[in-house]
């Protein structure tokens, strides 16, 4: 982050404690690590407890927890022991994709599942433990604005929701604000685990069409997330981090 915008989020996160579901790799992590930076306790969330302890002493995280999202009684039992959290962001969720038609929709469902359903759990869980000065971030993805044609149309769905949710709970919610993130391609481990051998072929292809002839990288998108929870007046909004990706 540049150094001004640096310090403008050391002293909106400096002492808060931060809660990231998803904050074990890609651009959870990548948020984690920039909220310890700008002075924050942050506390990660993972679906693996081996991973979430390990990348929490190497990142010396004030902690770390393990829970499905797609499982409540996880998200509630990761969330019970804290006394208040000031700023919660949820980045957890795979790639769901699959043709309507053809794919089992009991899969398809994961993708409201990880997203809608876990924010949903996730705020019924902490309750008034959120503080009222604080922030709530969800993550949507480019997809929201231009599905397409590859068995994208229920992910593509359930990212905006996330932008109309983080409109409706700035409302629900008031004075805590919430807002959401829609990174256009970014380069993250769930990129290569998605596409397996094909991740090469699909990103030179991608870099063609591109504006800015490349991918986001996972710090890009994480100072977004920071900026979103460190920024007092941003409310009910979703930053497009894509570098032009939905012009094209």
């Amino acid at each position: 982050m540049h150094s001004t915008s640096m310090t403008g989020a050391r002293s909106a996160l400096e002492g808060k404690t931060i809660v990231i579901f998803g904050g074990t790799s890609g651009i959870g992590l990548a948020s984690a690590i920039q909220a310890k930076q700008a002075g924050g306790e942050v506390i990660v969330i993972g679906f693996d407890a081996t991973r979430a302890e390990q990348v929490a002493v190497e990142q010396g995280f004030k902690g770390w927890r393990a829970a499905d999202v797609t499982k409540s009684d996880t998200v509630y039992a990761a969330l019970a022991d804290l006394e208040r959290v000031d700023h919660l962001v949820l980045l957890a969720g795979t790639f769901v994709a699959g043709k309507t038609l053809e794919a089992d929709v009991a899969y398809l469902q994961r993708a409201f599942d990880e997203r809608v359903w876990a924010a949903v759990h996730a705020l019924r869980a902490l309750g008034d433990r959120l503080s009222k000065e604080g922030s709530v971030t969800l993550i949507s993805g480019a997809l929201a604005d231009r599905p397409n044609a590859f068995g994208t149309a229920v992910l593509a769905a359930a990212s905006a929701a996330m932008e109309a949710l983080a409109r409706g709970l700035a409302l629900e919610l008031a004075p805590i604000r919430v807002n959401a993130v829609s990174p256009g391609p970014t380069n993250t481990p769930i990129l290569a685990k998605t596409l397996g051998d094909a991740r090469d072929g699909y990103i030179a292809s991608l870099e063609e069409k591109l504006p800015l002839h490349r991918l986001a990288t996972a710090d890009e998108v994480g100072a977004a997330v920071l900026f979103l929870a460190s920024n007092g007046f941003m409310n009910g909004a979703t930053l497009n981090i894509d570098g032009g990706s939905r012009l094209v």
